[in-house]
């Protein structure tokens, strides 16, 4: 053999060895934390998928007196049934403080049926609402991820009762901070079943140059409040986040978390083990995962800076698998091609679909809420 015959099977050789000991995407799907290498693969929106939902209804949800929907990104089901939502006191352009000067009422609760405002509450209290849960005993949960210039409100979690009452709070008024008691643009909260509470702190990891003290983590507390827990930090390894945007529990109690700026759903349980990371569903803002594990996820932000050649709009599939295998699609845009789609996601009991409407989306929807009815 040619000496350069024998310097090529030595090259091929190396190459066989790199290749069989490297830690590809797909066998680095589970595991602990650590680096890892993303997959690249295409839009599966970009081929034809049944949409379930073709019936549209754009300004669902009125709001009496004459007031006009700002944005919104929570959308959520009560107990009954019925949705509470939250406007941002008619500010589409959060630059301004959105709700801090407001005396309107920020959260809402509508009749699923008619779409009837059935209660509303919160004056006073926001600067950026921003994530919206209810529990299993109707209690309202908001986040807010802005602190006001006087340094007063914001960057807080409270708790309502289902009337309106204030029942707790979480973080400090004001204050941004990446300690136990203090968060820094809390994204969204959920609770567990046994009352247990997670935030997704951390709104500005997705940015280029994130601001100095800014957060990409997911903290656990108690029932009452105390601190538990916190994991994650800004980056795009296993465990890390460029902004955790928003969280779901499937039937089985895995946390879901939307990894915005990474273009991926993370999974994890209850105690922070990383399980898996699902790539299909796009940039997700929101996602809504329904009792038989069907997941809806929420593209509000994919275009051709952020995520090219990728569509907004709800990407459906399996909580069990990184497969889409339904799609609804955004509202149509005159300045963006791909469409323009809400921040928030919910399902309610008869398979309808409503969409919280974004500052990306809101000019285009007409309305804060969309409704997508099943077939």
């Amino acid at each position: 053999m040619s000496l350069s015959n024998r310097l090529k099977v030595a090259a091929l050789a190396a190459i066989a060895v790199i290749v069989a000991s490297a830690e590809w995407p797909q066998a680095q799907s589970r595991g602990g934390f650590g680096p890892f290498f993303a997959p690249v693969i295409s839009d599966p929106a970009a081929r034809p998928l049944p949409n379930p939902t073709p019936t549209i209804i754009k300004e669902w949800g009125p709001l009496p007196g004459g007031r006009v929907w700002g944005s919104s990104a929570g959308i959520a089901i009560g107990p009954d049934g019925h949705i509470w939502a939250y406007d941002r006191c008619g500010a589409v352009d959060l630059a301004a403080g959105a709700c801090d000067t407001s005396k309107v009422d920020p959260i809402l609760k509508f009749d699923r049926h008619t779409g009837k405002l059935l209660t509303s509450f919160g004056a006073g209290l926001f600067v950026v609402p921003h994530g919206l849960h209810v529990d299993r005993e109707g209690n309202v949960w908001v986040t807010d991820f802005a602190a006001n210039k006087a340094g007063t409100k914001g960057h807080q979690v409270i708790k309502f009762s289902p009337d309106g009452k204030v029942l707790m709070r979480l973080g400090r008024a004001g204050v941004a901070g990446s300690g136990p008691d203090t968060f820094n643009q809390p994204c969204d909260v959920i609770t567990a079943p046994n009352g247990d509470i997670f935030v997704a702190d951390g709104h500005s990891g997705q940015n280029d140059n994130p601001p100095p003290g800014s957060t990409g983590r997911i903290m656990k507390f108690t029932r009452d409040g105390k601190f538990i827990k916190e994991w994650g930090r800004i980056g795009s390894g296993r465990g890390e986040f460029r902004t955790p945007h928003a969280m779901a529990f499937d039937s089985r109690g895995r946390l879901f978390v939307t990894d915005r700026g990474n273009h991926r759903i993370q999974i994890f349980d209850q105690d922070g083990n990383y399980i898996d990371s699902y790539y299909q569903f796009g940039r997700v803002s929101d996602l809504f995962i329904t009792a038989d594990d069907t997941l809806y996820a929420i593209d509000s932000e994919s275009d051709q800076v952020r995520h090219p050649n990728w569509r907004t709009g709800v990407r459906i599939g399996r909580a069990t698998e990184d497969r889409v295998t339904a799609f609804i699609p955004p509202h149509f845009s005159d300045t963006r091609p791909l469409g323009v789609a809400g921040e928030g996601v919910a399902v309610d009991a008869d398979g309808n679909v409503y969409a919280a409407e974004g500052p990306g989306s809101r000019p285009a929807a007409g309305g804060g809420l969309t409704k997508y009815v099943r077939r």
